[in-house]
Protein backbone atom coordinates (compact mmCIF):
# COMPACT_ATOMS: atom_id res chain seq x y z
CA UNK A 1 0.00 0.00 0.00
CA UNK A 2 1.22 3.43 -0.65
CA UNK A 3 2.08 6.26 1.45
CA UNK A 4 -0.53 7.94 -0.54
CA UNK A 5 -3.27 4.91 0.17
CA UNK A 6 -3.00 4.91 3.67
CA UNK A 7 -3.03 8.21 4.54
CA UNK A 8 -6.37 9.38 5.58
CA UNK A 9 -7.83 13.15 3.92
CA UNK A 10 -8.04 15.54 7.07
CA UNK A 11 -11.99 15.74 7.61
CA UNK A 12 -12.06 17.91 9.90
CA UNK A 13 -10.14 20.64 8.08
CA UNK A 14 -12.21 20.05 5.34
CA UNK A 15 -15.34 20.75 6.97
CA UNK A 16 -14.25 23.42 8.58
CA UNK A 17 -13.05 24.64 5.21
CA UNK A 18 -16.26 23.86 3.54
CA UNK A 19 -18.28 26.07 5.60
CA UNK A 20 -15.72 29.24 5.13
CA UNK A 21 -16.11 28.54 1.33
CA UNK A 22 -19.78 28.33 0.99
CA UNK A 23 -19.83 31.46 3.32
CA UNK A 24 -17.20 33.23 0.91
CA UNK A 25 -18.52 32.78 -2.05
CA UNK A 26 -22.23 33.84 -0.73
CA UNK A 27 -21.26 36.83 0.72
CA UNK A 28 -18.33 37.81 -1.52
CA UNK A 29 -20.00 36.85 -4.86
CA UNK A 30 -23.02 35.21 -5.15
CA UNK A 31 -24.72 38.07 -3.30
CA UNK A 32 -23.87 40.80 -5.49
CA UNK A 33 -26.09 39.49 -8.38
CA UNK A 34 -29.21 39.75 -5.19
CA UNK A 35 -28.58 43.36 -4.22
CA UNK A 36 -27.42 44.64 -7.25
CA UNK A 37 -30.75 46.57 -8.08
CA UNK A 38 -30.85 48.00 -4.98
CA UNK A 39 -26.70 49.13 -5.23
CA UNK A 40 -27.55 50.95 -8.17
CA UNK A 41 -31.04 52.94 -7.50
CA UNK A 42 -28.73 54.09 -4.00
CA UNK A 43 -25.73 54.94 -6.08
CA UNK A 44 -28.04 56.67 -8.89
CA UNK A 45 -26.28 54.22 -11.10
CA UNK A 46 -27.77 52.06 -14.32
CA UNK A 47 -27.57 48.36 -13.51
CA UNK A 48 -25.27 47.72 -16.39
CA UNK A 49 -23.01 50.31 -14.49
CA UNK A 50 -22.79 48.08 -11.48
CA UNK A 51 -22.08 45.14 -12.60
CA UNK A 52 -19.46 46.85 -15.10
CA UNK A 53 -17.92 47.87 -11.97
CA UNK A 54 -17.86 43.70 -10.65
CA UNK A 55 -15.66 42.82 -13.68
CA UNK A 56 -13.67 45.65 -13.33
CA UNK A 57 -13.00 44.67 -9.55
CA UNK A 58 -12.71 40.98 -10.55
CA UNK A 59 -10.15 42.40 -13.07
CA UNK A 60 -8.17 43.64 -10.67
CA UNK A 61 -7.85 41.13 -7.99
CA UNK A 62 -6.96 38.83 -10.81
CA UNK A 63 -4.10 41.15 -11.63
CA UNK A 64 -3.21 40.83 -8.09
CA UNK A 65 -3.68 36.96 -7.78
CA UNK A 66 0.03 35.97 -8.63
CA UNK A 67 1.47 38.16 -5.50
CA UNK A 68 -0.86 36.14 -3.17
CA UNK A 69 -0.06 33.23 -4.38
CA UNK A 70 3.91 34.01 -3.52
CA UNK A 71 2.76 34.91 -0.19
CA UNK A 72 0.53 31.61 0.35
CA UNK A 73 3.80 29.98 -0.55
CA UNK A 74 6.02 31.96 1.89
CA UNK A 75 3.67 32.74 5.07
CA UNK A 76 1.33 29.60 4.98
CA UNK A 77 -2.15 29.53 3.54
CA UNK A 78 -3.50 29.49 6.93
CA UNK A 79 -2.15 33.02 7.30
CA UNK A 80 -2.68 34.31 4.46
CA UNK A 81 -6.53 33.13 4.29
CA UNK A 82 -7.15 34.79 8.51
CA UNK A 83 -6.04 38.03 7.25
CA UNK A 84 -7.88 37.61 3.95
CA UNK A 85 -11.13 37.07 6.40
CA UNK A 86 -10.01 40.31 8.04
CA UNK A 87 -9.83 42.30 4.82
CA UNK A 88 -13.12 40.63 3.52
CA UNK A 89 -15.34 42.19 6.61
CA UNK A 90 -13.45 45.90 6.28
CA UNK A 91 -14.13 45.91 2.15
CA UNK A 92 -18.00 44.78 2.97
CA UNK A 93 -17.76 47.55 5.69
CA UNK A 94 -16.36 49.54 3.06
CA UNK A 95 -19.06 49.25 0.57
CA UNK A 96 -21.91 49.29 2.93
CA UNK A 97 -20.77 53.04 4.53
CA UNK A 98 -19.01 54.20 0.86
CA UNK A 99 -20.60 57.59 0.44
CA UNK A 100 -20.18 57.87 -3.31
CA UNK A 101 -19.49 55.83 -6.91
CA UNK A 102 -15.95 56.45 -6.34
CA UNK A 103 -15.36 55.12 -2.67
CA UNK A 104 -17.78 52.06 -3.82
CA UNK A 105 -15.51 50.85 -6.45
CA UNK A 106 -12.57 51.22 -4.24
CA UNK A 107 -14.79 49.16 -1.62
CA UNK A 108 -15.70 46.58 -3.91
CA UNK A 109 -12.00 46.04 -5.84
CA UNK A 110 -11.20 45.88 -1.95
CA UNK A 111 -13.62 42.85 -1.94
CA UNK A 112 -12.85 40.99 -4.90
CA UNK A 113 -9.16 41.20 -4.02
CA UNK A 114 -9.55 39.61 -0.78
CA UNK A 115 -11.76 37.09 -1.82
CA UNK A 116 -8.29 35.52 -3.67
CA UNK A 117 -7.45 35.44 -0.46
CA UNK A 118 -9.95 33.39 0.78
CA UNK A 119 -12.18 30.80 -1.83
CA UNK A 120 -10.78 28.05 -3.91
CA UNK A 121 -7.28 29.09 -4.89
CA UNK A 122 -6.28 29.58 -1.37
CA UNK A 123 -8.08 26.86 0.38
CA UNK A 124 -7.22 24.21 -2.18
CA UNK A 125 -3.38 25.66 -0.92
CA UNK A 126 -3.78 25.34 2.26
CA UNK A 127 -5.02 21.39 1.85
CA UNK A 128 -2.42 20.87 -0.08
CA UNK A 129 -0.24 22.24 2.68
CA UNK A 130 -1.88 20.38 5.29
CA UNK A 131 -1.54 17.07 4.05
CA UNK A 132 -0.46 17.27 0.20
CA UNK A 133 -0.32 13.07 -0.24
CA UNK A 134 -4.07 13.15 0.08
CA UNK A 135 -4.92 16.25 -1.28
CA UNK A 136 -6.22 15.39 -4.38
CA UNK A 137 -9.09 14.01 -2.51
CA UNK A 138 -9.85 16.40 0.02
CA UNK A 139 -9.61 19.55 -2.59
CA UNK A 140 -12.66 17.03 -4.18
CA UNK A 141 -14.41 16.60 -0.67
CA UNK A 142 -14.00 20.51 -0.30
CA UNK A 143 -15.49 21.09 -4.01
CA UNK A 144 -18.84 19.20 -3.10
CA UNK A 145 -19.18 21.10 0.18
CA UNK A 146 -18.30 24.53 -1.70
CA UNK A 147 -21.17 23.90 -4.61
CA UNK A 148 -24.10 24.29 -2.29
CA UNK A 149 -23.00 28.09 -1.64
CA UNK A 150 -25.59 29.23 -4.32
CA UNK A 151 -28.31 26.86 -3.25
CA UNK A 152 -27.77 28.38 0.35
CA UNK A 153 -26.93 31.93 -0.23
CA UNK A 154 -29.26 32.98 -2.99
CA UNK A 155 -32.57 32.16 -0.41
CA UNK A 156 -30.46 34.02 2.48
CA UNK A 157 -29.52 36.98 0.89
CA UNK A 158 -33.05 37.19 -0.35
CA UNK A 159 -34.36 36.77 2.78
CA UNK A 160 -32.22 38.90 4.89
CA UNK A 161 -32.75 42.22 1.68
CA UNK A 162 -36.85 41.41 2.06
CA UNK A 163 -36.51 43.39 5.39
CA UNK A 164 -33.04 45.35 5.12
CA UNK A 165 -31.25 47.37 2.95
CA UNK A 166 -28.33 46.42 0.87
CA UNK A 167 -25.73 48.27 3.25
CA UNK A 168 -27.25 46.34 6.32
CA UNK A 169 -27.20 42.68 4.38
CA UNK A 170 -23.46 43.78 3.65
CA UNK A 171 -22.57 45.06 7.04
CA UNK A 172 -24.41 41.46 8.40
CA UNK A 173 -21.58 39.58 5.80
CA UNK A 174 -18.66 41.58 7.44
CA UNK A 175 -19.42 40.37 10.71
CA UNK A 176 -20.18 36.74 9.97
CA UNK A 177 -16.91 36.66 7.90
CA UNK A 178 -15.28 38.29 10.95
CA UNK A 179 -16.44 35.94 13.49
CA UNK A 180 -16.72 32.80 11.86
CA UNK A 181 -14.61 32.72 9.03
CA UNK A 182 -11.48 34.24 10.90
CA UNK A 183 -11.13 32.31 14.15
CA UNK A 184 -11.61 28.91 11.47
CA UNK A 185 -8.64 30.41 9.42
CA UNK A 186 -6.62 30.75 12.47
CA UNK A 187 -7.00 27.78 13.66
CA UNK A 188 -6.43 26.25 10.32
CA UNK A 189 -3.19 27.96 9.96
CA UNK A 190 -2.08 26.61 13.69
CA UNK A 191 -2.79 23.63 12.48
CA UNK A 192 -1.08 23.64 9.25
CA UNK A 193 1.77 24.80 10.99
CA UNK A 194 1.85 21.94 13.27
CA UNK A 195 1.81 19.68 10.51
CA UNK A 196 4.45 20.90 8.72
CA UNK A 197 7.76 20.02 9.82
CA UNK A 198 11.17 20.51 8.19
CA UNK A 199 14.07 18.88 6.84
CA UNK A 200 14.31 15.63 5.51
CA UNK A 201 10.54 15.05 6.86
CA UNK A 202 9.05 17.90 4.70
CA UNK A 203 10.43 16.35 1.59
CA UNK A 204 8.86 13.15 2.30
CA UNK A 205 5.40 14.94 2.54
CA UNK A 206 5.97 16.82 -0.72
CA UNK A 207 4.41 15.48 -3.56
CA UNK A 208 6.86 15.57 -6.69
CA UNK A 209 6.68 16.35 -10.07
CA UNK A 210 5.13 14.03 -12.96
CA UNK A 211 6.80 16.33 -15.74
CA UNK A 212 10.65 16.71 -16.44
CA UNK A 213 11.89 19.86 -16.36
CA UNK A 214 12.44 20.62 -19.97
CA UNK A 215 8.41 19.80 -20.23
CA UNK A 216 6.76 21.79 -17.12
CA UNK A 217 7.15 25.38 -19.03
CA UNK A 218 5.08 24.39 -22.32
CA UNK A 219 2.71 21.97 -20.03
CA UNK A 220 1.90 24.98 -17.50
CA UNK A 221 1.42 27.49 -20.90
CA UNK A 222 -1.04 25.01 -22.14
CA UNK A 223 -2.81 24.22 -18.80
CA UNK A 224 -3.20 28.15 -18.17
CA UNK A 225 -4.66 28.68 -21.97
CA UNK A 226 -6.96 25.44 -21.02
CA UNK A 227 -8.28 26.73 -17.93
CA UNK A 228 -8.73 30.64 -19.00
CA UNK A 229 -10.53 29.52 -22.20
CA UNK A 230 -12.79 27.04 -19.83
CA UNK A 231 -13.37 29.58 -17.51
CA UNK A 232 -15.04 32.39 -20.37
CA UNK A 233 -17.45 29.93 -21.48
CA UNK A 234 -18.12 29.05 -17.85
CA UNK A 235 -18.35 33.05 -17.24
CA UNK A 236 -20.26 33.52 -20.21
CA UNK A 237 -22.88 31.30 -20.16
CA UNK A 238 -23.28 32.34 -16.31
CA UNK A 239 -24.39 35.24 -16.67
CA UNK A 240 -26.20 34.88 -19.99
CA UNK A 241 -27.74 31.37 -19.58
CA UNK A 242 -31.50 32.13 -18.75
CA UNK A 243 -31.30 35.01 -21.40
CA UNK A 244 -30.06 33.17 -24.28
CA UNK A 245 -32.12 30.08 -23.93
CA UNK A 246 -34.82 32.81 -24.20
CA UNK A 247 -33.74 34.14 -27.43
CA UNK A 248 -33.57 30.38 -28.84
CA UNK A 249 -37.33 30.11 -28.04
CA UNK A 250 -37.64 28.30 -24.97
CA UNK A 251 -39.74 30.92 -22.99
CA UNK A 252 -40.73 30.97 -19.89
CA UNK A 253 -39.25 27.61 -19.43
CA UNK A 254 -35.65 28.71 -19.73
CA UNK A 255 -35.55 29.81 -15.80
CA UNK A 256 -37.08 26.65 -14.38
CA UNK A 257 -34.16 24.64 -16.72
CA UNK A 258 -31.44 27.12 -15.52
CA UNK A 259 -32.07 25.73 -12.17
CA UNK A 260 -30.92 22.79 -13.29
CA UNK A 261 -27.39 23.60 -13.63
CA UNK A 262 -26.15 24.09 -9.47
CA UNK A 263 -27.29 20.25 -8.97
CA UNK A 264 -25.50 19.03 -11.70
CA UNK A 265 -22.81 20.75 -10.35
CA UNK A 266 -23.05 18.96 -7.14
CA UNK A 267 -23.77 15.86 -8.94
CA UNK A 268 -20.53 16.03 -10.96
CA UNK A 269 -18.14 16.13 -7.85
CA UNK A 270 -20.31 13.74 -5.95
CA UNK A 271 -19.87 11.21 -8.67
CA UNK A 272 -16.06 11.94 -9.27
CA UNK A 273 -15.24 11.61 -5.42
CA UNK A 274 -17.28 8.03 -5.58
CA UNK A 275 -15.67 6.82 -8.76
CA UNK A 276 -13.37 9.34 -9.82
CA UNK A 277 -10.30 8.22 -7.62
CA UNK A 278 -8.34 6.13 -9.81
CA UNK A 279 -8.84 8.58 -13.13
CA UNK A 280 -5.64 10.88 -14.21
CA UNK A 281 -6.48 14.32 -13.36
CA UNK A 282 -5.46 15.44 -16.96
CA UNK A 283 -8.37 12.96 -18.31
CA UNK A 284 -10.66 14.44 -15.64
CA UNK A 285 -9.63 18.00 -17.14
CA UNK A 286 -10.40 16.83 -20.58
CA UNK A 287 -13.53 15.68 -20.07
CA UNK A 288 -14.63 18.94 -17.91
CA UNK A 289 -13.34 20.96 -20.71
CA UNK A 290 -15.36 18.73 -23.61
CA UNK A 291 -18.40 18.26 -21.72
CA UNK A 292 -19.38 22.23 -22.27
CA UNK A 293 -19.06 23.05 -26.13
CA UNK A 294 -20.86 19.30 -26.21
CA UNK A 295 -23.54 20.79 -23.71
CA UNK A 296 -23.78 24.02 -26.00
CA UNK A 297 -23.68 22.22 -29.24
CA UNK A 298 -26.61 20.50 -28.28
CA UNK A 299 -28.47 23.43 -27.14
CA UNK A 300 -28.12 24.58 -30.65
CA UNK A 301 -28.89 21.36 -32.27
CA UNK A 302 -32.25 21.00 -30.33
CA UNK A 303 -33.66 24.39 -29.67
CA UNK A 304 -36.44 25.24 -28.82
CA UNK A 305 -36.98 21.62 -27.47
CA UNK A 306 -37.33 21.87 -23.47
CA UNK A 307 -35.72 18.43 -23.47
CA UNK A 308 -32.81 18.95 -25.32
CA UNK A 309 -32.68 22.56 -22.68
CA UNK A 310 -32.56 20.29 -19.78
CA UNK A 311 -30.03 18.12 -21.32
CA UNK A 312 -27.84 20.87 -22.17
CA UNK A 313 -28.11 22.09 -18.46
CA UNK A 314 -26.80 19.48 -17.23
CA UNK A 315 -24.09 18.42 -18.87
CA UNK A 316 -22.97 22.07 -18.46
CA UNK A 317 -23.43 21.56 -15.07
CA UNK A 318 -21.50 18.52 -15.17
CA UNK A 319 -18.42 20.36 -17.41
CA UNK A 320 -18.59 22.97 -14.78
CA UNK A 321 -18.60 21.31 -11.57
CA UNK A 322 -15.51 18.95 -12.41
CA UNK A 323 -13.81 22.31 -13.55
CA UNK A 324 -13.69 23.14 -10.00
CA UNK A 325 -12.27 20.19 -9.18
CA UNK A 326 -9.61 19.92 -11.80
CA UNK A 327 -8.17 23.44 -11.26
CA UNK A 328 -7.11 22.62 -7.89
CA UNK A 329 -5.69 19.09 -8.26
CA UNK A 330 -4.28 19.57 -12.14
CA UNK A 331 -1.41 21.74 -11.21
CA UNK A 332 -0.66 19.24 -8.01
CA UNK A 333 -0.90 16.47 -10.21
CA UNK A 334 1.79 17.95 -13.03
CA UNK A 335 4.05 19.95 -10.92
CA UNK A 336 4.05 18.83 -7.33
CA UNK A 337 3.04 20.31 -4.28
CA UNK A 338 6.43 22.47 -3.96
CA UNK A 339 5.47 26.02 -5.30
CA UNK A 340 1.60 25.00 -5.20
CA UNK A 341 0.39 28.52 -4.25
CA UNK A 342 2.32 30.22 -6.58
CA UNK A 343 1.13 28.63 -9.80
CA UNK A 344 -2.42 28.92 -8.33
CA UNK A 345 -1.97 32.48 -8.56
CA UNK A 346 -1.05 32.47 -11.81
CA UNK A 347 -3.38 30.17 -13.07
CA UNK A 348 -6.26 32.76 -11.04
CA UNK A 349 -5.11 35.47 -12.78
CA UNK A 350 -5.36 34.27 -16.20
CA UNK A 351 -8.76 32.63 -15.71
CA UNK A 352 -9.99 35.90 -13.70
CA UNK A 353 -8.36 38.14 -16.44
CA UNK A 354 -10.66 36.39 -19.12
CA UNK A 355 -13.49 35.45 -17.29
CA UNK A 356 -13.99 38.93 -16.78
CA UNK A 357 -14.52 39.99 -20.07
CA UNK A 358 -16.47 36.94 -20.80
CA UNK A 359 -20.53 38.62 -20.25
CA UNK A 360 -19.71 41.12 -21.20
CA UNK A 361 -17.91 39.48 -24.65
CA UNK A 362 -20.97 37.43 -25.50
CA UNK A 363 -23.34 40.25 -24.90
CA UNK A 364 -21.48 42.03 -27.83
CA UNK A 365 -21.37 39.15 -30.23
CA UNK A 366 -25.30 38.16 -29.20
CA UNK A 367 -25.95 41.84 -30.09
CA UNK A 368 -23.95 41.62 -33.56
CA UNK A 369 -24.19 38.23 -35.07
CA UNK A 370 -26.79 36.92 -33.31
CA UNK A 371 -27.62 33.95 -30.51
CA UNK A 372 -26.52 31.11 -32.57
CA UNK A 373 -23.34 32.33 -34.39
CA UNK A 374 -22.54 33.88 -30.66
CA UNK A 375 -23.21 30.15 -29.17
CA UNK A 376 -20.89 28.95 -31.75
CA UNK A 377 -17.66 30.61 -31.41
CA UNK A 378 -17.69 30.12 -27.76
CA UNK A 379 -18.83 26.25 -28.05
CA UNK A 380 -15.18 26.53 -30.52
CA UNK A 381 -13.60 28.09 -27.67
CA UNK A 382 -14.66 25.43 -25.25
CA UNK A 383 -13.30 23.16 -27.31
CA UNK A 384 -9.66 24.96 -28.28
CA UNK A 385 -9.57 23.67 -24.00
CA UNK A 386 -10.40 20.57 -24.69
CA UNK A 387 -7.30 20.56 -27.12
CA UNK A 388 -5.08 22.62 -25.08
CA UNK A 389 -5.14 19.83 -22.18
CA UNK A 390 -4.93 16.91 -24.85
CA UNK A 391 -1.82 18.94 -26.12
CA UNK A 392 -0.48 17.74 -22.61
CA UNK A 393 -0.91 14.46 -22.66
CA UNK A 394 2.63 13.74 -25.21
CA UNK A 395 4.97 15.84 -22.51
CA UNK A 396 3.25 13.40 -20.04
CA UNK A 397 4.26 10.40 -22.23
CA UNK A 398 8.33 11.32 -22.40
CA UNK A 399 7.47 12.20 -18.40
CA UNK A 400 6.97 8.29 -18.41
CA UNK A 401 9.72 7.42 -20.30
CA UNK A 402 12.00 9.62 -18.91
CA UNK A 403 11.25 8.68 -15.11
CA UNK A 404 10.23 5.23 -15.38
CA UNK A 405 9.60 4.94 -11.63
CA UNK A 406 6.74 7.40 -12.37
CA UNK A 407 4.89 5.03 -14.42
CA UNK A 408 4.72 2.59 -11.43
CA UNK A 409 3.02 4.83 -9.52
CA UNK A 410 5.88 5.81 -7.37
CA UNK A 411 6.70 9.27 -5.71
Amino acid sequence: MTPAASERPPIAAILALGLTQVIGYGTLYYSFSILAPDMARGLDWSTEWIFGALSAALLIGGLAAPAMGRWIDRFGAGRVMTVGSAIAAIALAGCAFAPGKAAFVIALIAVETASNLVQYGAAFALLVQIRPRVAQRSITYLTLIGGFASTIFWPITTALHAHFSWQSVYLIFAAINLLVCLPIHAWLARSAGDGSTGGKSSATRRIEPSLPAAARRPAFLLMVTGFALQSFVNAALLVHMVPVMSALGLGAMAVMVGTLFGPSQVLSRFINMVFGGSLPQLMLAVISAVLLPAALVILLLTAPSVPGAVVFAVIFGLGSGLSSIVQGTLPLALFGSEGYGQRQGKVMSARLAVSSTAPFALAFLMGNIGVSWSLSITAALGAAAAAAFLAIRPLMRMSVQAHPALARGEP
